[in-house]
């Protein structure tokens, strides 16, 4: 069958085709994206502007039509941390539906936790034991851990690179005291979570997903996105600390011009760096595997599950 993924984040809105069977790996054939960030538009009561919606709707529509230029059989629409947290949510669905006939369903923090780890699962297998996965959006980070395809242990936490950008940096480089303070909020905020996460034990597997872990390794040497997905890409922690130092004394332009930071994230990789580095610290990892599959990959396999479940095919 031949579904599309409407993934409506707190950076971008990316459609995403694919052809897929159950039991078989999703085959790409249109991937697109427009930057929205959402995060930008939200006033000081944590609502998004109705020019942000407007500009949501705009992207809503278009990958909407590419929908229909591809013959999707279905599209999963869905949105995750901006739209989830703003105090106007349900207002900005109504108002997109209102534009465009399109209905986003809201993920749960954690049920993005748990989409997100069953694609690692499957990309990495079973023979990798028990993972913990990490993966940092623009506007939560989500932690996962367990042996099986549903994590023992699944946390959101509105550490995203876009939010903690957005409430705590108000200048350009980032001044060293708000990075300082950063730091001591993002380690107070993971305290609890990271201790229930290494009460289950040491992972065989430490992976993580997401444009912020693939950027990061990215500048610490690992393979370009041209190597293809099945590359093996590592960060470890030690590299990390030295992209900070790096690139906290850039600017966000300058930033834009190194090698594996796209434009339209350069001002937040700062901040998700800083969550990265936290994250793996607070779990006492020293390196982590960039997983190429993550939460829309998670929605195709557990659709395409369904799918087969009900006409016992699996076509």
């Amino acid at each position: 069958m031949r579904l599309g993924v409407l993934d409506v984040g707190s950076n971008t809105v990316h459609m995403v085709v694919v052809d897929a069977h159950a039991g078989g790996h999703p085959t790409p054939m249109s991937d697109s994206k427009t930057a929205v960030r959402l995060i930008q538009y939200l006033d000081k009561h944590d609502r998004i502007s109705k020019e942000g919606i407007k500009k949501l709707s705009d992207a809503v529509q278009e990958a909407s039509e590419i929908a229909k230029a591809t013959r999707c059989e279905e599209v999963m629409a869905f949105a995750t941390s901006a739209v989830r947290d703003a105090k106007n949510s349900d207002d900005v669905l109504d108002a997109v539906e209102d534009s465009t006939g399109v209905r986003l369903e809201v993920l749960s923090g954690v049920d993005e936790a748990r989409m997100t780890f069953l694609a690692a699962r499957r990309w990495y297998g079973w023979s990798a034991g028990s993972i913990v996965n990490l993966d940092i959006g623009g506007g939560s980070l989500e932690l996962t851990s367990g042996p099986d395809e549903n994590p023992d242990k699944a946390f959101s936490l509105a550490l995203g690179a876009g939010r903690l950008t957005h409430d705590w940096f108000n200048s350009d480089p980032p001044e060293r005291k708000r990075i300082n303070a950063l730091r001591d909020f993002i380690d107070a905020e993971l305290e609890a979570p990271a201790k229930e996460i290494r009460s289950l034990g040491e992972p065989d597997l430490a992976s993580a997903t997401s444009k912020t872990f693939r950027m990061l390794a990215r500048l610490t040497g690992a393979a370009p996105a041209s190597a293809g997905p099945r590359a093996e890409r590592v960060l470890t922690a030690a590299g990390l600390r030295q992209v900070i130092a790096f690139i906290s004394r850039m600017t966000a332009s300058d930033r834009a011009e190194l090698e594996g930071i796209s434009s339209d994230r350069s001002y937040q990789v700062v901040a998700g760096a800083l969550v990265a580095e936290a994250s793996m610290r607070a779990l006492g990892l020293e390196s982590v595997k960039i997983c190429p599959w993550a939460l829309r990959e998670g929605l195709i396999l557990q659709r395409l599950d369904h799918h087969a479940g009900r006409d016992g095919k699996g076509s």
